[in-house]
């Protein structure tokens, strides 16, 4: 975002619902310490500003699905994807098909990544489906968040995607249109594959906007499952299940030395990571309360554990320690 922004994009929109966390830090080096528990989105809009008050931005803090995708991107050009999870470079790929737009799509797993080009305004583009027909297992494809990643690993790979985006508006050169471009920084060994339109994968992209909007990529991709609900608890209803003493399990799935620390309830420490060899620990009489910063991965936990292990007595803590802060801890203050 930054080169974009010094070269002067006359327009720029950033799609981000989540919130900085301190995890995040360590490779995302736009935020620092004094922005911890803000939006991400307005965040990244006020500091770019100030490095270029002539390209305008545009932020939309919510999280992109088949209702809103095709509206956002439908205003933009190109459109660069970055995030984290399988199941919104579908999405992404296959609003981009509709709308035929250009999609410069970049991932990183631990200490490798890749990089590529899908330029839908040409009639033979081949797509994100033409390099990964299927999504990998749920197990298999956890987020940076989850699986780490080396801390530099986001910041090549953005600049990588930047330069692809710049050759693009200017025309320069040759773009890794049907070609994947990877990386393993442990060695430095670059490779560039190319890769083909493929006929049967295409057919599986939705063709239409009504097509596009019925579709479910979360389950397309296993990331759930459509008999087992997610109870969530409000911080409101856990403050309350505190207070009156009831028997309950408070288990942070946060990782070691993550901060803020809660000083209000006692909980066992079980990092996400860990959760699948530590299940013994975690009680199945009592009602287990799972909480993590914001509440999205203490919701994976709940669901591995649901599918996996049978769990019947889980719930999640709704918007995690952020919410508990700002509704329950500041009151206390107070």
């Amino acid at each position: 975002l930054q080169y974009l922004c010094a070269a002067g994009v006359g327009k720029i929109g950033i799609v981000d619902f989540d919130v900085v966390e301190e995890t995040n830090l360590q490779r995302q080096i736009l935020f620092n310490d004094s922005d911890i528990g803000k939006p991400k989105a307005e965040t990244v809009k006020e500091k770019l500003q100030k490095q270029n008050p002539f390209v305008e931005i545009e932020v939309f803090n919510t999280k992109l699905s088949t209702e809103n995708a095709l509206e956002i991107i439908s205003d933009y050009e190109i459109i660069i994807d970055g995030t984290d999870n399988f199941a919104t470079r579908y999405l992404v790929n296959d609003a981009c098909f509709l709308l035929k737009k250009i999609l410069i799509s970049g991932s990183i797993f631990k200490f490798e990544g890749q990089v590529s080009v899908f330029d839908f305004t040409k009639e033979n583009s081949p797509t994100y489906r033409c390099l990964f027909p299927s999504p990998p297992s749920a197990a298999h494809a956890l987020s940076c968040e989850e699986i780490g990643v080396v801390g530099v690993l986001p910041g090549i790979f953005g600049t990588l995607m930047a330069n692809e985006t710049i050759k693009t508006i200017v025309g320069i050169g040759k773009t890794l249109s049907g070609k994947v471009l990877m990386l393993n920084v442990l060695n430095m060994n670059f490779q560039t594959v190319a890769f083909e339109r493929n006929a049967e994968s295409v057919k599986t992209i939705p063709q239409t906007a009504t097509a596009f909007k019925k579709m479910d990529y979360e389950f397309f991709c296993g990331n759930k499952t459509e008999n087992i609900p997610i109870a969530e608890i409000s911080t409101i209803e856990l403050a309350h299940l505190i207070t009156s003493k009831e028997l309950i399990q408070i288990v942070d799935v946060r990782e070691k030395g993550e901060l803020p620390e809660i000083t209000d309830w006692k909980s066992l420490k079980i990092p996400l990571s860990e959760i699948e060899t530590r299940t013994a620990e975690i009680s199945k009489d009592k009602k287990v309360i799972l909480i993590c910063q914001v509440g999205m991965r203490s919701q994976r936990a709940v669901e591995l554990l649901q599918r996996k292990f049978a769990f019947k007595n889980l719930h999640n803590l709704k918007g995690g320690v952020t919410e508990w802060i700002k509704t329950i801890s500041k009151k206390q203050e107070v």
